[in-house]
């Protein structure tokens, strides 16, 4: 048996980034997330539920060159509640945040809304159906 089968959960994700100040600005004035602390000044955490979302500049385990502009290195979604989606999305509009996919019940159950962070990423705010 594999030693990799003791895995449970992921406990943290890392955003690579390129501008790590727009970065911030985004997650906590636009997407309120709750800064849980900054290890320097090149690595910062926000708290998602059990689960732990930090913002890195690259090269601190790999020296590996940021991801070209206009192109998404990751989607994350966010799960809330039914109502929630449409209301994200009217502040999102509120704060000149450019919608990719409004509000739109999917015919595999979720009511979804997409839209990029400064870096270009793709987030989606989701709710059962």
């Amino acid at each position: 048996m594999s030693a990799f089968k003791a895995i449970k959960a992921i406990d943290y994700t890392v955003i690579y980034v390129r501008d790590l100040a727009a970065m911030r600005r985004f997650y906590e004035d636009v997407l309120h997330l709750e800064l849980i602390r900054e290890l320097s000044p090149r690595w910062i955490e926000y708290r998602i539920g059990p689960n732990v979302l930090a913002l890195a500049l690259p090269g601190l385990t790999a020296k590996d060159d940021p991801v070209p502009k206009h192109t998404a290195a990751l989607q994350l979604a966010f799960r809330v509640g039914r109502d929630d989606v449409d209301a994200c999305a009217a502040e999102l509009e509120q704060q000149g945040v450019a919608i990719m996919l409004p509000p739109t019940d999917q015919p595999f159950g979720h009511r979804t809304l997409f839209f990029r962070d400064p870096d270009g990423n793709v987030l989606e705010v989701y709710a059962e159906i």
